[in-house]
């Protein structure tokens, strides 16, 4: 794996399920509590580590919320959004759909117009200073419920900000049944919005259907727990429904017990379109280029294998098509001259 490492640094590379808040790094988390004292969450980014430990993902929402409650005033959504892009831009990461969640920051008392306008300044900044390309997804916090549902369909579809591109529906799944929100996604597909909910993460394959069908996903989230109904993995597989796996969130989150068992080589073995994400990275003490080195190990892969598994997550992105073949390209010009170069 280590040997991967200095190719895959250089990579150019697309990410389709990574979380705003959940990129924010230990000196931001740091910086945001410095600004918001009564908060819980450590001000040493030293501490942060200890207190970024899971015990299940229960415990993880608990923390992840903590951290949402640092985002207090569109200045904190702005530095929280272009520093997130810093942080890609560093991984040569050149397009990114961040996953959003409006609901959390505009019942903490932002003012919706104000939260667009601060994700939209820092994305226009982030592309023109850090050559990183941000698109939003739009996700309902589906712990909060119906209330969270309507609110995040009407300020995506009303407020609609430029660099919008999907509906998504994150949180805990259990106890969360996805039938329920179809009518929000229902307004959102109808309004252009492709679907892209979490499912199959922490429950069966029957929550991965029920975002098939009830909510048309064309993207799941996670989707380990497919490897179970062959029919599904079929399914995936023969209608191209790509899955964003996280390796090293799955065992962070104890949603997969072994990394040596993580089903992401049984569904490319199958065919299913497989990409590779870091979902929130500094809480589970990852980052794409790690994620990609654990892919390439779990999938035994050489430099051209993970050049293909960076291109598929192009393939599987809502850019444009020219935005596609640029980056495709970037990739295979990068693998070319690396595997041209002599090596010492």
């Amino acid at each position: 794996m280590s040997d991967l490492r200095p190719f895959i640094a250089g990579l150019p590379k697309a990410e389709l399920h990574v979380h705003h808040v959940g990129s924010a790094s230990p000196r931001i988390v740091a910086e945001l509590s410095a600004r918001h004292p009564d908060s819980r969450v450590p001000t040493d980014p030293e501490a942060l580590a200890e207190y970024f430990t899971f015990t299940d993902f229960a415990h993880f929402i608990d923390v992840y919320l903590s951290v949402v409650d640092l985002v207090r005033t569109p200045e904190d959504v702005r530095l929280l959004t272009f520093e997130v892009a810093r942080d890609m831009a560093r991984q040569n990461i050149r397009y990114a759909e961040l996953t959003i969640t409006p609901y959390s920051s505009v019942r903490r008392g932002i003012d919706e117009k104000a939260f667009m306008a601060a994700i939209e300044d820092a994305r226009t900044a982030a592309e023109a200073e850090l050559g990183v390309v941000l698109r939003w997804c739009f996700d309902i916090p589906g712990e909060a419920g119906l209330e969270a549902a309507e609110l995040t369909t009407r300020l995506a579809v009303d407020l609609r900000p430029e660099g919008l591109v999907s509906f998504g529906l994150g949180g805990p799944e259990i106890g969360v049944p996805r039938p329920q929100f179809k009518p929000y996604f229902d307004r959102a597909i109808a309004a252009g919005l492709r679907s892209v909910p979490h499912a199959g993460e922490t429950t069966g394959p029957q929550t991965v259907w029920d975002a098939l069908r009830e909510l048309r996903a064309e993207r799941i989230g996670h989707g380990t727990s497919a490897v179970h109904d062959p029919e599904l993995v079929a399914h995936l597989a023969e209608h191209r429904i790509p899955v964003e796996v996280c390796p090293t969130s799955n065992i962070a989150t104890r949603a997969v017990t072994d990394l040596e068992l993580h089903p992401i080589r049984q569904l490319a073995e199958a065919g299913v379109l497989v990409t590779v994400n870091s979902d929130d990275p500094p809480m589970f003490g990852t980052d794409l280029n790690t994620e990609y080195a654990v892919a390439a190990r779990l999938l035994g892969l050489d430099e051209r294998g993970v050049a293909e598994l960076a291109k598929d997550a192009v393939t599987a992105s809502f850019l444009d098509e020219a935005g596609k073949a640029g980056i495709a390209g970037e990739i295979d010009a990068y693998t070319a001259s690396w595997l041209a170069a002599p090596r010492v």
